[in-house]
């Protein structure tokens, strides 16, 4: 697979990582980072878990709002809402590993339409590309 970039951008971690600071390059995002409490942390900043929900839920609804325009199958609602709940925790073989839900609502969409959206949507988004095997990610469509 060959990948054709259109746009980078840049971020850097400093102090410790999951305890420190992380920030874009151009300096429109600082954020502090800090261990949750369930993994021994404080939880009084933000962690990378929460940074991925984010940009998954974002990128997953911008990529069935392509999905539904470029081939034809609707329109995604201006309420449409995408709710990435990601986890964390220990593998069985070592190390940690993630686990993603992705709670979709389609307000006004008949579930055939919004089902063939969200297929799409995976097929199209970058997150779930780059998660495809190597994450467990579910799908909901509420």
């Amino acid at each position: 697979m060959s990948v054709d970039p259109k746009y980078w951008t840049e971020a850097q971690a400093t102090g410790g990582g999951r305890n420190g600071v992380a920030k874009l390059a151009d300096g429109k995002l600082t954020v502090t980072m800090t261990s949750p409490k369930e993994l021994g942390g404080s939880g009084a900043g933000h962690n990378p878990e929460e940074l991925f929900a984010i940009g998954y839920a974002a990128c997953y609804l911008g990529a069935m709002r392509f999905a539904a325009t470029s081939e034809k199958l609707g329109t995604v609602p201006d309420d449409a809402t995408v709710d990435a709940h990601v986890g964390i925790g220990p593998r069985s073989d070592g190390g940690f590993g993630l686990k993603v839900k992705l709670v979709v609502n389609l307000p006004g969409v008949e579930k055939d339409v919004a089902q063939k959206m969200v297929e799409r949507g995976h097929f199209i988004c970058p997150y779930s590309n780059a998660t495809k095997g190597n994450i467990d990610v579910e799908t909901e469509l509420a």
